[in-house]
């Protein structure tokens, strides 16, 4: 967790520093809420950079795994979902509402002994797939596919095969996506002072090691919105200081 107040004390002490502008409590609630969804997403990104450079035996200091680390704060393991008709489709939307990226997909069969993981397959190689011998599905080698329906709508889904039952059974694995962050706040003698009541305010979800990044991303947004470049600037030199330091 990251504290959404130091955040956004420390994003106004840059921001007013040389009278450079102030960032209202609105829009700092909707820059924080991109700032955090923004680190989630690099993440991804990185992992995939990080994955092809071996790594070290320093236990806190190996890239990778403290990547995997942060990602795990948001990782939802083995949820149970039931398909919501006889042709195996599950409305991941509608079941796990908080869902950002789908994981791992396992089903038991009620026939079979133990759970078998399901592979995701396009739905452009279903055909190729269900022709062949060595690739056709069965209950020891089921496969998904994913799609989307048309209408107003449109729940993400996924078609498993076989198709299971309501007596099969199946987990998903996700990650999900962090709570929007919210400084909450009390107007007392004109001034927004903090509220610090978990019903107002929602601290960042992101890992403690994240302050840093939020604070300067958001103040680069403001620098944006507010048509402050110096802001801009200086989230880039904070910034650049940053991954200059992580390099040494």
């Amino acid at each position: 967790m990251v504290s959404i107040d130091n955040v956004y004390q420390k994003v106004l002490a840059l921001a007013n520093k040389e009278q450079r502008g102030y960032v209202t409590p609105q829009e700092f609630n909707l820059f924080a809420d991109q700032a955090q969804m923004e680190i989630l997403e690099q993440y991804f990104y990185d992992i995939n950079q990080f994955s092809r450079i071996p790594g070290n035996n320093h236990e806190y200091s190996d890239i990778l795994t403290n990547l995997e680390e942060k990602i795990s704060l948001f990782e939802k393991y083995d949820r149970t979902a039931t398909a919501t008709n006889q042709w195996g489709d599950i409305l991941l939307t509608q079941l796990f509402p908080d869902m950002y990226r789908l994981g791992m997909v396992r089903v038991k069969y009620q026939d079979q002994s133990k759970y078998y993981q399901a592979e995701e397959i396009k739905l452009s190689e279903l055909m190729t797939y269900n022709n062949s011998p060595l690739t056709k599905k069965s209950k020891k080698r089921p496969y998904y596919t994913r799609y989307s329906t048309v209408g107003t709508y449109s729940p993400h889904r996924i078609k498993i095969y076989p198709y299971p039952t309501a007596s099969d059974n199946v987990r998903i694995s996700y990650v999900a996506k962090p709570i929007t962050p919210k400084w909450g706040y009390v107007v007392i003698g004109g001034k927004a002072l903090y509220n610090s009541d978990s019903s107002v305010s929602t601290d960042f979800e992101l890992h403690a090691s994240e302050e840093s990044e939020l604070v300067y991303r958001i103040l680069a947004f403001a620098g944006i919105t507010l048509e402050k470049p110096q802001l801009v600037q200086t989230a880039a030199a904070l910034e650049q200081a940053k991954v200059q330091q992580e390099k040494q």
